[in-house]
């Protein structure tokens, strides 16, 4: 499939890499085809690029990679619906955003996806322990520098 997107241009991606998020992401329920971008190989984040709408992608990570005990907590019917067993068969990822000097992440709305199935779903969380702005990282003058570097 070729896919047309507003940040990397046309990319050539597979049929089956696509993830059906069936309900849509949170204030973007018409949108339900996604799939992951790697823009490097070493990098931690990600872009979820929908394939209906070429501007349309958020910038994902593993939230194990920066917070050692966070847990999605999915529910049986959840999983039922993801076609899954354990939650050990899914990814987990949650959405990142930019916020003055910070880069936060919400972890009170993550991505749950059955990779075999290729079936994602967006959680609610109810537990307070997260936020929907937990910070990853400070973006400061330095950070700033050696990205420019």
């Amino acid at each position: 499939m070729n896919l047309e997107t507003t940040r990397f241009g046309n990319v050539e991606i597979d049929d089956d890499r696509v993830i059906n998020f069936s309900s849509g992401l949170l204030g973007f329920s018409s949108y339900s085809k996604f799939v992951l971008l790697q823009p490097d190989e070493q990098g931690v984040f990600f872009w979820l690029q929908s394939t209906e709408a070429p501007d349309l992608a958020f910038v994902v990570t593993d939230p194990a990679l920066w917070i050692t005990d966070y847990q999605a907590n999915i529910r049986k019917d959840q999983m039922e619906e993801l076609g899954m067993n354990e939650l050990a068969d899914a990814q987990v990822l949650v959405i990142v955003n930019k916020r003055d000097d910070s880069i936060t992440s919400n972890l009170q709305g993550p991505l749950v996806i059955n990779v075999q199935g290729r079936i994602g779903m967006q959680l609610v969380l109810a537990d307070k322990r997260w936020s929907t702005r937990h910070e990853l990282l400070q973006v400061g003058e330095t950070t700033a520098k050696a990205a420019s570097a």
